[in-house]
């Protein structure tokens, strides 16, 4: 028996916070953009409501990132690119995790495969960048 869920205006709040923005928050990013709208809003009630939306399959953990763990509002499947250096998460629409690796994970080692998550890192354009730009002003 499935128990009824009462309606609040901050867990719609949070929960449009995060289909609002790309930048696959965390729960402190959540806080902070909805605190001045709902003074009354603690840190615990977004965390609780993130796990409830995970739970309810409208929100993905994308992991730990700089200690904080980030969420993403794309429930479908997709790849992640995390930067070492700024943690800026960015989505990989056209890396499809599920394109053959579940079956070879099944068939070569007898696993009932679920899921994957296919996750890449390393630095973003940005910080590629200024990295470069601090190897050319070193060598000079």
């Amino acid at each position: 028996m499935e128990r009824t869920v009462r309606y609040s205006k901050k867990r719609e709040a949070i929960l449009s916070a995060i289909q609002g923005t790309s930048c696959h928050p965390s729960a402190e990013w959540v806080y902070r953009q909805l605190k001045p709208r709902h003074p009354d809003l603690s840190l615990g009630t977004v965390y609780r409501n993130l796990d409830f939306f995970r739970q309810r399959g409208q929100v993905q953990s994308v992991g730990v990132v700089q200690g904080q763990e980030r969420f993403d509002a794309t429930v479908t499947p997709h790849s992640h690119f995390i930067c070492n250096c700024c943690g800026s998460v960015s989505d990989l629409p056209g890396i499809h995790p599920e394109t053959g690796l579940e079956q070879a994970v099944s068939s070569q080692y007898g696993f009932a495969v679920e899921r994957c998550k296919l996750t890449f890192y390393g630095l973003c354009p940005s910080c590629l960048h200024q990295d470069q730009n601090f190897k050319e002003e070193s060598s000079s």
